[in-house]
């Protein structure tokens, strides 16, 4: 774990709000040089604060207008190997993620569909032919909010 301060965390609140600034913008923003405050991003990516940039595409504007929140339950735990669950359920271009988790679940599974039909052909033709998949349960998302998590 790497101590931070409040310019670091600063820094990381700014670039989760947006990741394609520059370090000068970022620290024009704070009233740091952009020398300083590069450096304190490149110390932050060094120590794995920063795992990575990434861009957030819109699903419904490129025509994927539904996600389903999907928890799998595995039907024979020890017959199936959870790596070959895991790697043909990442296999599916519309599964966007796939969780491993503790409850009533095995899996959850992050689904995006063009509509509730196109949903409906993953699950039966994709998600219901995996290795060892038992029972399944789906959520609709409705709405969703972005929270950074927390920082320091």
């Amino acid at each position: 774990m790497i101590d931070l301060d409040d310019t670091d965390r600063a820094i990381l609140r700014a670039l989760v709000v947006d990741a394609t600034q520059s370090a000068g913008a970022v620290g024009r923003a704070l009233g740091l040089s952009q020398p300083a405050t590069w450096r304190r991003i490149r110390r932050l990516e060094e120590a794995g604060v920063i795992a990575g940039r990434r861009i957030d595409l819109d699903a419904e504007r490129l025509g994927f207008g539904v996600t389903v929140f999907l928890g799998v339950k595995l039907a024979t735990k020890g017959r199936v190997s959870l790596e070959d669950f895991e790697r043909a359920a990442t296999a599916i271009p519309e599964v966007q993620t796939v969780q491993h988790v503790l409850g009533l679940y095995d899996y959850r599974l992050r689904i995006t569909a063009r509509d509730l039909a196109d949903f409906e052909r993953v699950l039966r033709r994709r998600i219901m032919t995996l290795p060892g998949v038992g029972n399944v349960e789906a959520n609709v998302l409705l709405s969703e909010e972005r929270r950074p998590g927390p920082i320091g």
